[in-house]
C-alpha cells in the first residue's frame, strides 16, 4: 500500500475503527441479558471477534489481490448468489418469521449479503463494457431485470432493507457511468409505485409502513419497536448514560443486531451518534474519492457500487432506528452483529483498498496489429504524418526516374 494516500488511509482507519467499536457495543448490549438469564456474557463478543479477525484477513488478501480478477467471477457470482437466494427460500432456516439465512452447522450464512457483492461486480463489468443506457428500454434490460429478480426474491424471505440498498447501489453506479439523470428519475419512480403496491397488498408491510407514521399509535403491537428505539436514542441526552448502563435497551427487541444504534444513543448519548454518523460520512468521502480518480472504467464503477453499498446500508439503517424510515431489519455495517455481513463487507473494503492502487493503471487491451500478441495502452496509437509517406513515394519516383 505504499501508493496509497489520504483516502486510502481515511478507509483503512475508519473501518478497523467501526468494527473494533462495534465489538464493543455488541458486548454492551448483549452482556447484561446474558448475566441475568445465567448464559456466558462473552459469548456474542467471542462470535464477534472471530467474524471480525476473518473478514480482516480476507480484506488483507483482497487488498493484495488485482480486482480485475473479478471480471471472469462476475457471472459466477451473480449465478451464485441467484441459486442461493432461491435455496434459502427452501432449506433456510426461519428466524422471527424470516427466511434469510442457511445453516452450515454451528454458523448461520446469509445469501442476501453475497447478493449485493455479486450485482454490484456483475453492473460493474456491463457498465464498463456498454456504457449507460440511453432509454427506458436499455435501463430495464438488463440491469432491471436483474434487479427485480433478486428484488422479489429478497421481498419473499422477506428482507427489504436489502432489496432498497441494492437499488440504491445501481443508481449511484449508473448515475456516475453517465446515465441522465432524468432517466433515472423516471425508472427510480417506476419502483417506487410498484413498491408502494407490493407493501399495501402485503398486510405485514402495510402495517410496518403504519408504524412508522403513527408508532404511538399502537405501542405495544406493529409500533412497539419503533417506539423502543426512539425512546432509546432520546434517553442518551448529550453524553449518555454509559456502556452497560441503558435500562431501556433490555426491552429493545434484536439490540445487537439492526437496532444497535439505538444502544448507542442510549449509552454514548447525542455524542456517540454523532461520531458514528461523521465516521459514515468520512467512509463516503474517501471511497468516492477513490472511485472518482480511478482510471479504469471498471475499477471506477465497482469502488462507486461499493462505497454506494456500505452508505445506502447505514443511511437505512439510521433512518429506521431514527423513526425517520419503517423498520426494514438490515443491519448497520461493521457494527452489528452478524457474520455474513460483516465477512463480506470487510472483503469488499479490501476490493476498494485494491482499486485505490491500481485502479489508477490505464486499462490495456491487446493490440490485434501485432504479431507477438502483446498488450497496449487504450489510448490513440501514434500515426504517421501524411506528409512523411508523401515524402517517401516522391524519392522512390525521382531516384526511379534518374
Amino acid at each position: 500500500m505504499k501508493r496509497a494516500g489520504v483516502e486510502t488511509r481515511i478507509l483503512v482507519l475508519v473501518t478497523m475503527g467501526l468494527t473494533a467499536f462495534g465489538a464493543v457495543m455488541v458486548y454492551s448490549a448483549t452482556s447484561s441479558s446474558a448475566v441475568l438469564g445465567g448464559t456466558d456474557p462473552m459469548y456474542y463478543l467471542k462470535r464477534q471477534a472471530i467474524y471480525a479477525v476473518l473478514g480482516l484477513l480476507l480484506m488483507v488478501v483482497a487488498s493484495r489481490t488485482d480486482f480485475h480478477a473479478l471480471r471472469n467471477l462476475s457471472p459466477v457470482l451473480l449465478t451464485t448468489s441467484l441459486v442461493l437466494c432461491l435455496g434459502v427460500l427452501v432449506v433456510g432456516t426461519s428466524i422471527n418469521g424470516a427466511k434469510r439465512w442457511i445453516s452450515l452447522g454451528p454458523l448461520a450464512f446469509q445469501p442476501s449479503e453475497l447478493a449485493k457483492i455479486g450485482i454490484a461486480v456483475w453492473a460493474a463489468v456491463y457498465l464498463a463494457r456498454r456504457g449507460p443506457p440511453r432509454t427506458l428500454k436499455e435501463l430495464a434490460r438488463p440491469i432491471g431485470l436483474v434487479l427485480g429478480v433478486f428484488a422479489v426474491l429478497l421481498l419473499a424471505e422477506p428482507d427489504l432493507g436489502t432489496a432498497i440498498t441494492i437499488t440504491l447501489m445501481l443508481a449511484a453506479m449508473l448515475l456516475v457511468a453517465g446515465t441522465r439523470p432524468r432517466l433515472l428519475a423516471l425508472g427510480g419512480g417506476l419502483i417506487v409505485a410498484v413498491a408502494l403496491l407490493v407493501t399495501w397488498v402485503e398486510p405485514y408491510r402495510r402495517a410496518r409502513l403504519f408504524a412508522f407514521l403513527h408508532p404511538w399509535h399502537d405501542v405495544q403491537g406493529a409500533g412497539y419497536q419503533t417506539a423502543q428505539a426512539i425512546i432509546s436514542v432520546a434517553s442518551g441526552g448529550i453524553f449518555g448514560k454509559g456502556l452497560g448502563n441503558g435500562p431501556v435497551m433490555s426491552y429493545l427487541p434484536e439490540a445487537h443486531t439492526d437496532m444497535i444504534f439505538g444502544v448507542i444513543g442510549e449509552e454514548l448519548g447525542f455524542v456517540g451518534v454523532l461520531a458514528v454518523i461523521g465516521a459514515f460520512l468520512a467512509f463516503a468521502y474517501a471511497g468516492f474519492r477513490i472511485a472518482l480518480s480511478a482510471r479504469d472504467p471498471f475499477g471506477k464503477f465497482l469502488a462507486t457500487g461499493i462505497v454506494s453499498l456500505v452508505c445506502a446500508q447505514a443511511a437505512v439503517n439510521l433512518a429506521a432506528v431514527l423513526g425517520l424510515a419503517p423498520l426494514t431489519g438490515i443491519p448497520l455495517p461493521f457494527v452489528s452483529y452478524g457474520g455474513s455481513s460483516l465477512v463480506l463487507t470487510l472483503t469488499a473494503v479490501g476490493v476498494l483498498l485494491n482499486i485505490a492502487v491500481n485502479g489508477g493503471k490505464e486499462a490495456r487491451v491487446r493490440d490485434r496489429g501485432r504479431r507477438d500478441s502483446r498488450a497496449r495502452g487504450s489510448g490513440a496509437r501514434r500515426r504517421r504524418s501524411a506528409a512523411q509517406p508523401r515524402r517517401e513515394r516522391e524519392l522512390r519516383r525521382v531516384a526511379g526516374s534518374r
